[in-house]
C-alpha cells in the first residue's frame, strides 16, 4: 500500500484540464465502487509499478455508474459516491484521481480511440493497470486481452490484476456487499471493503422529536437508491475534523410519519448545532432492527438500551486496516 502520507492528491473531472505532473504516470482503471479489497489489489499493483519507475499513480473512474446510464429508472446504489471515493483513494495514498463523464456518447465511443485519445493523447500513460472484468469501448469490444495488444503496439505497459477472494475462497465484488449491507450484515460488508463503510452529507433540520424524547439527531438524507437495511446501527462520526460516537436510526420512523428513509444520528456526550456542516457517519454494527413500540415510554427505554449497546460496541472497536485508520476510524490500534 502505498504512503498515505504521499504528495498532494488531485481531483480531476475534465479531461481537457488534466495536471501536467499526472502525465506519463501509472494509471488504475476501473469503476472502483466501494474501493472494496478487490479494488485495492488493481490500486497496489499500480502502486508498486510507480515506485519501480518513480512515476505518478493515480486513478480512473467514471461517473454515473454505467448500469445507471443505461437503466436509469433502476439507479445503483452506490457504496461511494464520486466524493466519497476520492476521499477513499486520497486515504489510500494515490497522487489523484481523474472522474470521466458515463455518457451513451461515451458509452459508444471506438476502444481504439480511447485508446488513442484519452491514454496515449491526453494522458500520456506510461503504464495501465486494470482488474481481469474491466471492458471499455462500443460493445465492451476493449478486454484485457485488448489492452494488453494495445499496450504492445504503442509503446505502454499493460497489468491484468485476477480476482480478489476472501478468506472463504468467494470473490470479493461491490455486490456482495450492497447485499450484505441489504442484510444489516456490516461485518461481512466491512469485512469485504477492508474499512468501515460510511456515508456524507450536509446535517438538516429534522421535526425535532428527538430532541423532544432526550435524543437530539443530527439528520442526513442518503440516496434514494440506497439499500441499507433499516434500522439502529452504532457509529463513529466525524464534523469538521472532531471525532465523535453514537448512535443512529435509518429508516422511516414507523412510530411517527412512517416517511422517506432519513439516518439519524444521537452524538454521545456532545451539545452543539450542526445544521448546515458536512458530517461522515462510519457504520460499526448493526444492532436491531426497525421497530414500532406501544407507546413514547417504551420507545425511550429501548432508545437507552440502544445507546448502552452502542456504547459498548464502540468500546471495543478498532481500525479495521490502515486505510481505516487513515479514513478516521477510532479505537485502539
Amino acid at each position: 500500500m502505498p504512503d498515505t502520507s504521499a504528495v498532494r492528491f488531485s481531483l480531476v473531472d475534465d479531461l481537457a484540464a488534466f495536471p501536467a505532473h499526472l502525465r506519463g504516470g501509472v494509471v488504475a482503471i476501473g469503476n472502483f465502487d466501494g474501493v472494496h479489497r478487490g479494488h485495492r489489489a488493481v490500486l497496489d499493483e499500480a502502486a508498486a509499478v510507480a515506485r519501480a519507475t518513480g512515476e505518478p499513480v493515480y486513478a480512473m473512474t467514471f461517473e454515473p455508474h454505467p448500469r445507471t446510464v443505461f437503466n436509469p429508472s433502476r439507479p445503483v446504489f452506490r457504496l461511494t459516491p464520486a466524493p466519497i471515493k476520492a476521499a477513499v483513494m486520497e486515504a489510500f495514498g494515490l497522487d489523484g484521481l481523474l472522474v470521466v463523464p458515463f455518457t451513451h456518447d461515451f458509452a459508444g465511443m471506438e476502444a481504439a480511440d480511447f485508446v488513442r485519445g484519452i491514454l496515449i493523447d491526453t494522458l500520456r500513460i506510461r503504464h495501465a493497470v486494470t482488474g481481469y472484468d474491466f471492458h471499455f469501448g462500443k460493445a465492451r469490444a476493449g478486454t484485457p486481452d485488448y489492452l494488453r495488444n494495445a499496450g504492445r503496439d504503442h509503446g505502454f505497459g499493460v497489468n491484468i490484476v485476477e480476482a480478489e477472494n476472501d478468506e472463504g475462497g468467494e470473490v470479493i465484488s461491490s455486490s456482495r456487499i450492497r447485499a450484505a449491507l441489504a442484510d444489516g450484515d456490516l461485518v461481512l460488508a466491512n469485512a469485504l471493503l477492508g474499512y468501515r463503510w460510511f456515508v456524507e452529507g450536509t446535517v438538516e433540520h429534522g421535526e425535532k422529536r428527538g430532541r423532544d424524547l432526550g435524543y437530539p439527531t443530527a439528520n442526513l438524507r442518503l440516496a434514494p437508491e440506497c439499500t441499507l437495511r433499516h434500522g439502529i446501527y452504532a457509529v463513529q462520526v466525524q464534523v469538521d475534523g472532531q471525532r465523535h460516537e453514537g448512535v443512529a436510526s435509518f429508516g422511516r420512523r414507523p412510530m411517527f410519519d412512517n416517511g422517506a428513509p432519513l439516518l439519524e444520528t444521537f452524538l454521545f456526550d456532545f451539545a452543539g448545532d450542526l445544521y448546515g456542516r458536512t458530517m461522515r457517519v462510519s457504520f460499526v454494527s448493526f444492532l436491531r432492527p426497525e421497530a414500532r413500540f406501544d407507546g413514547i415510554e417504551a420507545l425511550i427505554a429501548q432508545m437507552d438500551r440502544d445507546s448502552d449497546e452502542a456504547r459498548a460496541a464502540l468500546a471495543s472497536a478498532r481500525p479495521l486496516s490502515a486505510l481505516d485508520l487513515a479514513l478516521g476510524a477510532q479505537g485502539v490500534e
